[in-house]
């Protein structure tokens, strides 16, 4: 039966793909809204389809949803399907209509932005009958995935607590430091040698998306073998955790030298200077913040309280990150951080309540976070690959990436399984993809190093659960929680 299901839902975005190259959408008896619903729903389709593979062949979401979007991008390219095409430009696309709304006439606009080979193939596509259907498409999903990256941030930061960043101990910071540090030093040299006709401001951006490390991969693997209260465990997820905080802030100190122009120490200490005053205000006028919002709409039921409140919080940080210059990704964890079911005792104690805030937030990061990863694995250019210096570009990073991860479980303690805290470190998941494009977004990563940077983030994202199984012993009692 669920054989049948499947080839009639294949079926039915085949024909819904045939009608979309077909038919012009966009007549006077159309919903404007119809072609963005389908290739919405038809991108969050195949990462149900990546998903689901990924989860037969036990490894990550992630990585099943990133390889759809990677195989979706290509094929559909080679097939020469127009929405896979202005898809696959991402963030480009946008910056051709800005220029075009700005007086530049449309070639030269595509060009610009394009470059001379693709901007025409792009412009055509466009300016045909169905290039309006295909820009709200574009808009939206482009939309739509930033706000899943928003809400996958929000919710890391979730799980975190002040609490657990001063508990986890100088073992964990010491790998978490050097785990942010050497793959910085690596990647920027690597990136200086390989890469020496680019600027110096992407060479530390990425450098930056080398530091990234992804805790939800290993606490799964640590999990599915019994040994999520090891040592070695408590060591990696309390390393991450600070990981995660380092990386962010090394995000927004290289996000703001990218955005002012240039290395200058001024810039430099202006970019450290906001940071830390925004989160310091963050972390201490947030929750004064939050007890007045839940004073005002203690009227309503619970689960909408908690909705509201969450919800705006987290875009009012995200939002004031923006203003001071940083990512809104930084606001979005730093929102996580801070908030917590305590606030709303009004409605009794929180160890009560129906649903908590994770549970409520869940659903929009399950719908909207697999449509980011699924784009990114589209506006990977597999034809890039055939240039030797990108398959050079993309080993160096892959080298780096990796040495610099594993020798930071050699500063664990003697009796700590190092090897063990190193590989759990490694892999960049859903974090390492997140710095990639927003560097992408800020025009700083061009789509060959790009398409390196995924290549990385795959690879490291690949090889972590195997490397973990065999250098951690499997507990003879499996975790049954997992």
């Amino acid at each position: 039966m669920h054989r049948y299901l499947f080839v009639v839902l294949i079926l039915f975005f085949g024909a819904a793909e045939l009608v979309w190259a077909t038919h012009p959408f966009g007549g006077t008896h159309d919903d404007p809204i119809a072609p963005v619903i389908l290739g919405v729903t038809g991108i969050l389709f195949f990462a149900v389809l990546g998903r689901f593979g990924a989860r037969k062949l036990r490894q990550p979401a992630v990585l099943g949803e990133l390889v759809m979007g990677l195989i979706l991008g290509n094929v559909g390219y080679v097939l020469g399907l127009e929405l896979i095409q202005v898809l696959r430009e991402g963030q480009a696309i946008f910056e051709m209509v800005g220029l075009g709304l700005a007086g530049q006439p449309h070639d030269q606009a595509a060009d610009m932005a394009l470059g001379p080979l693709t901007g025409p193939n792009v412009l055509e596509i466009l300016e045909g009958p169905g290039g309006v259907a295909m820009l709200q498409v574009a808009q939206t999903v482009d939309v739509f995935s930033r706000y899943g990256v928003i809400f996958l941030l929000f919710l890391v930061g979730l799980g975190t607590s002040m609490g657990e960043l001063r508990s986890v101990g100088a073992e964990s910071l010491r790998v978490a430091v050097v785990g942010v540090l050497l793959p910085f030093v690596l990647g920027f040299s690597a990136a200086r040698l390989l890469m020496p006709e680019l600027s110096l401001n992407v060479d530390l951006f990425v450098a930056a998306t080398l530091g990234a490390t992804s805790i939800g991969i290993s606490a799964r693997v640590l999990s599915d073998l019994g040994q999520s209260q090891s040592r070695e465990a408590r060591v990696i997820l309390g390393a991450a955790v600070i990981d995660d905080v380092l990386g962010l802030i090394m995000l927004a100190i290289v996000a703001g030298i990218v955005v002012s122009g240039g290395v200058e120490l001024t810039n430099v200490l202006k970019t450290i200077v906001l940071a830390g005053l925004f989160l310091m205000f963050a972390l201490l006028l947030g929750p004064y913040f939050l007890d007045y919002a839940i004073r005002l709409v203690r009227q309503l039921d619970i689960v909408e309280a908690k909705m509201f409140i969450s919800f705006l919080f987290v875009m009012v940080l995200a939002w004031m990150a923006n203003l001071v210059g940083l990512a809104t990704i930084v606001g979005a964890f730093a929102a996580g951080v801070i908030l917590h079911d305590g606030y709303f005792r009004h409605w009794g104690d929180y160890r009560e309540h129906r649903f908590s805030i994770r549970d409520l937030i869940a659903p929009l990061e399950t719908i909207l976070v697999p449509i980011f990863f699924v784009l990114m694995g589209i506006q990977v250019k597999l034809e890039a690959f055939l240039d030797w210096h990108v398959v050079t570009m993309a080993a160096g990073l892959l080298v780096a990436a990796v040495a610099g991860k594993l020798a930071c479980g050699f500063v664990a303690r003697k009796k700590t399984n190092r090897l063990a805290v190193g590989i759990g470190m490694m892999p960049r998941g859903e974090v390492g993809l997140v710095f990639a494009s927003i560097g992408k977004s800020l025009g700083v990563i061009n789509d060959e190093l790009f398409s390196a940077v995924v290549l990385m983030v795959i690879v490291t994202t690949l090889v972590t659960p195997p490397l973990l199984k065999l250098s951690l012993p499997r507990d003879l009692k499996p975790n049954t929680t997992a």
